[in-house]
């Protein structure tokens, strides 16, 4: 019986992918390469084998120096061929292979006289290989040429000039600046692609004029340009123009939005939704200029073409972060999106109507949810949970609804990022709704029963620590947690060890069942877990009589570590390198986060100018170096304990003849300038050098004591002093005015010796402050929750502010953090983009040793306006009032 004729690809359907160059290899490609040489041409054979060629190139393949230049003149030897297939491939072949200098002048004139041929092809071509290979000099040969092709009649040559003129524009941008007069006439062409190279070459060209690109914008929006192509790349630059414009205070009305606006009505599609998506981008955008562009986006929803419906989607998507009721209009079309074939789409359109959506409808949606998380991937539904976590925090009634979707979903399989993003969403919830802890709690502790992450389980576990014990029944956690005890493996176990004495610290009433199970923990065979066991089972006193938990024993077993990590690792480091009889003293370890080393902030072309290079080698920090150096001068020993150093103010321009810049060092009574000092100028040397320092705006500071530089030769940083006396505890502001004054003898260069007379002479320096965040230390605590619990509301300030119109809240965020100097916790310095409200928290110490908490809550509104609520706590009331003052200063 004869065989069913099949097709050649059916015997691979077993095979993921299937590549006709699989298993080639360069040496007998290069072999293969020798039909080059044939005096008959083969040109389909030549076309196969620059082919594989090309392909290793573009694999990675690398070829050495000989096999490049082999292969080089082996091609140019197929310019005798007439195969236009044949010699498209040769213009490919020595593009790719980046010939040198040397080579490039044996194919030119080919190319040349191809760029002059009466084949367009081969003009086109030539062009965009010569444009590649050449340098400058070459180049303003052919200028002539290329000026000539811009303008020519075929479109295909015409765009290849161009293009070549855009990448040229990066190497030689003084010639292609030339050909501004033969482009603006490109511009004019009926050529659709022509056009649009060409608006897109004259805007490179006048991207660094503001305004040449506004004149270029004012011209073109009159009704020059009919390329589509060209209308959506005037569009993206004429809204760069408006967002670097001035808006007309009097009308309100924006420079060229009418332009914008008319291309709502354009007959093409792609302008019509680069006009609407480019109104939807401009910064304080008000809601009778988004409606057309919404209505337009609307009618794209129900578009049979699915780019469109994506694009749509996605640009709503957008909008619906900073103007959710200007999307309200829309959800119905974005309903019937949710059971859209495309899941990309599908998945914005849920995550949109979540944005928009009021509380009458969540019950609706999640029931649609509920059916589509099914078909979709995990990356898609990360993004779906995330819209639901932020809509349980703007509707906190239907918490419930949203946990219990919440919880099944995390009860079905995925991956770890999908699983991570559901307990993080639990999480938050929890800790912003109190009424869903419970629930929430035992969602938790049903999902670790049959945990397959270590990460989560060990996360859900501390979690449980925390917050358990201050539920209304914390017994019904137990279970759960010695749960973990008795199946898991070793790190689980241990973090399992840690939950339960925290229960039993806590919870007195639940102290004798809890030693029972750490008891039967003791002889765990796991070094870790046996040794948290003694550790929790000796503190809590458990072989005792059941008695309340002392604070101090909590704080030691529980508390937050107010040292950073990085200064304790340090600090063992030095201990071991250089033992003692005396024990480590966790009190010695620097509380301020490192930053960069001072030595480490200065501009390319000096030399370190903070004078630490000159101190005994091995000291563990720059607070050690600076203290150690002030403690060594006479006229400031007497200062006490240093409590900051800043980082390295500069009072100099680069490449001026002196590079200064100062270092304040805060003392309890007392202001220290250590002016940092560098001589550029080689025939001089500076002596007697000093800073006379205007406080007349510093009124709370006095001058008491100076020390001056005797010698400043060149290249050899310096160190001059000043020190104010300031009111005790208090964290005074004031700025300086200063003016570094010294001794200019000349240096003989010849012997190096400096001549016995000098000049008096003088050099005026920037002015600086003393501000409120250098009375600051960065320091952070390991978990900011119960380091704000434990610090308690006894001295808790709260106050409200306007902030102003802000750009963004990532900018308010980082004011408000520099101008109190505290450090970031938990990574909350960074906010989400398109986020209208923002949690920051932040901790330090302040002037005193006295420990403060910031929690900021920040909100902005449609006209960009930021609001804050400051909640403050310190040990002390005073300073919670000093940082309320601070801000409503700044």
């Amino acid at each position: 019986m004869a065989q069913p004729f099949v097709k050649k690809d059916d015997d691979r359907d077993d095979e993921d992918e299937y590549s006709p160059f699989m298993g080639i290899e360069k040496g007998a490609v290069l072999q293969e390469a020798r039909v080059f040489n044939d005096p008959q041409l083969d040109a389909k054979r030549c076309s196969q084998v620059i082919t594989k060629l090309l392909y290793l190139l573009n694999q990675g393949e690398t070829f050495t120096k000989t096999e490049a230049t082999g292969v080089f003149f082996a091609v140019t030897k197929l310019f005798q061929s007439r195969d236009t297939g044949l010699r498209r491939m040769v213009y490919l072949m020595i593009k790719e292979i980046s010939p040198s200098a040397d080579e490039v002048i044996i194919v030119t004139s080919s190319l040349m006289k191809d760029m002059n041929s009466r084949t367009d092809m081969y003009r086109a071509n030539a062009i965009r290989v010569l444009c590649q290979i050449t340098d400058g000099t070459l180049l303003t040969q052919i200028e002539r040429y290329l000026k000539q092709a811009i303008v020519d009649k075929n479109p295909v040559v015409a765009s290849a000039a161009i293009v070549s003129g855009i990448h040229l524009l990066q190497t030689a941008p003084e010639i292609v600046k030339r050909w501004s007069n033969e482009v603006q006439e490109a511009i004019q062409s009926r050529a659709a692609l022509v056009q649009f190279h060409a608006l897109a070459l004259l805007h490179q060209i006048r991207q660094n004029d503001r305004l040449a690109v506004s004149k270029l914008v004012t011209s073109l929006t009159k009704g020059s340009i009919r390329s589509p192509l060209a209308q959506c790349l005037l569009i993206r630059y004429t809204s760069q123009v408006i967002r670097e414009s001035v808006v007309n205070i009097q009308t309100g009305d924006r420079p060229f939005f009418d332009y914008i606006e008319g291309c709502l009505r354009h007959k093409t599609e792609m302008v019509i939704f680069e006009a609407a998506r480019a109104i939807t981008e401009l910064s304080n955008v008000t809601a009778r200029e988004l409606t057309p562009a919404i209505t337009v986006i609307q009618l794209f929803l129900s578009s049979s073409k699915p780019v469109l419906r994506f694009a749509a989607i996605r640009t709503l998507n957008k909008v619906a972060m900073t103007h959710p009721m200007a999307v309200t209009n829309c959800n119905i079309d974005m309903e019937s999106l949710i059971s859209d074939q495309n899941r990309s789409i599908a998945t914005l359109a849920i995550t949109t109507l979540l944005k928009t959506g009021n509380e009458s409808s969540v019950d609706r949606l999640m029931k649609q949810i509920t059916n589509f998380m099914s078909d979709i991937a995990d990356e898609f539904k990360i993004v779906v949970v995330e819209a639901i976590r932020s809509l349980c925090l703007k509707f906190p009634l239907k918490y419930r609804s949203l946990m219990n979707f919440l919880s099944s979903i995390l009860r079905e399989e995925g991956g770890f990022e999908y699983k991570k993003a559901i307990v993080d969403a639990i999480v938050i919830i929890i800790r912003d709704i109190p009424d869903a802890k419970e629930s929430g709690l035992l969602h938790l502790c049903e999902f670790i029963e049959d945990c397959e992450f270590t990460y989560l389980s060990t996360q859900i576990l501390h979690f449980l620590g925390n917050e358990g014990p201050k539920t209304s029944d914390p017994s019904k956690y137990i279970r759960y947690i010695y749960n973990r005890v008795i199946l898991e493996n070793a790190t689980i176990r241990a973090s399992a060890v840690s939950t339960l004495a925290k229960f039993g610290a806590m919870v007195d009433s639940l102290k004798p069942r809890i030693f029972i199970l750490l008891r039967r923990c003791l002889s765990d065979n796991d070094d870790e877990v046996r040794d948290r066991a003694t550790l929790y089972f000796n503190y809590l006193e458990g072989d005792g009589p059941v008695v309340e938990t002392e604070e101090s024993v909590k704080d030691f077993l529980f508390g937050s570590l107010d040292i950073p990590l990085g200064n304790l690792e340090t600090g063992l480091k030095n201990y071991i390198q250089d033992p003692s009889e005396e024990p480590f003293d966790v009190n010695s370890v620097p509380k301020e986060v490192k930053s960069q080393p001072p030595a480490e902030k200065k501009a390319p072309s000096r030399k370190p100018t903070t004078g630490l290079g000159t101190l005994p080698a091995g000291l563990t920090s720059s607070a050690d170096a600076y203290e150690n150096l002030l403690s060594s001068i006479q006229e400031f020993a007497s200062f006490g304990k240093l409590f900051k150093s800043s980082v390295p103010v500069e009072l100099t321009e680069e490449e001026t003849e002196y590079a200064v810049n100062v270092v304040k060092h805060i003392f309890d009574h007392h202001v220290v300038f250590q002016y940092n000092c560098t001589n550029t100028i080689p025939e001089q040397v500076l002596e007697n050098v000093t800073v006379i320092v205007d406080a007349s705006e510093a009124e709370e500071f006095s001058e008491v004591a100076s020390k001056p530089l005797r010698s400043l030769p060149y290249d050899t940083p310096g160190q001059t002093f000043v020190a104010f006396e300031k009111p005790q505890g208090v964290p005074v502001v004031g700025k300086f005015s200063n003016m570094l004054r010294f001794t200019v003898k000349e240096v003989d260069p010849s012997t190096g010796e400096a001549e016995d007379d000098g000049v008096e002479d003088e050099y005026q320096l920037e002015d600086f402050e003393v501000v409120a965040a250098d009375y600051m230390l960065k320091v952070g605590v390991s978990n900011f929750r119960n380091a704000w619990e434990s610090m308690g509301p006894d001295c808790e300030r709260i106050d409200e502010y306007g902030l102003g119109p802000r750009e963004s809240l990532a900018e308010a965020v980082n004011a408000v953090i520099q101008l109190l100097g505290m450090q970031p916790c938990e990574g909350t310095e960074v906010v989400p983009s398109n986020s209208r409200s923002h949690t920051c928290l932040l901790s330090g110490v302040y002037i005193g040793n006295v420990k403060v908490l910031v929690r900021l809550s920040l909100g902005i509104d449609g006209a960009k306006e930021v609001s804050m609520k400051l909640a403050v706590r310190s040990e002390d009331g005073n300073v919670s009032d000093a940082i309320h003052e601070t801000v409503a200063s700044g």
